[in-house]
């Protein structure tokens, strides 16, 4: 795994692109959001990744995922999107 692109969210955290390995030829990526401000997380816990593309290359991958990288409105949907398939999978704890 490689990061392409990082930059820091306004208010704390930071937004990355990073490469994932393939021995297919086919280009993966994913965009994850690291909403806290300290650099270490707690054991076991991973960035919540917003968006995973696969595509024939490096560059349109990484292009489609820029484009939500750089816009905050689209990385507080994407934040939105990962949270409420999290209470699904856990059968809705914590609605309100």
């Amino acid at each position: 795994m490689a990061v392409l692109y990082t930059r820091e969210l306004p208010g704390g955290g930071f937004v990355a692109i990073e490469s994932l390995s393939s021995d297919d030829g086919v280009h993966r990526a994913r965009l994850s959001v690291e909403r806290r401000n300290e650099l270490d997380r707690r054991d076991g816990h991973e960035r919540p990744v917003i968006a995973e593309l696969e595509g024939s290359s490096r560059a349109a991958v990484f292009d489609e995922l820029y484009r939500i990288a750089v816009d905050n409105v689209a990385i507080a949907r994407g934040i939105m999107r990962w949270q409420a398939a999290r209470q699904r999978e856990r059968g809705g704890e914590g609605k309100r």
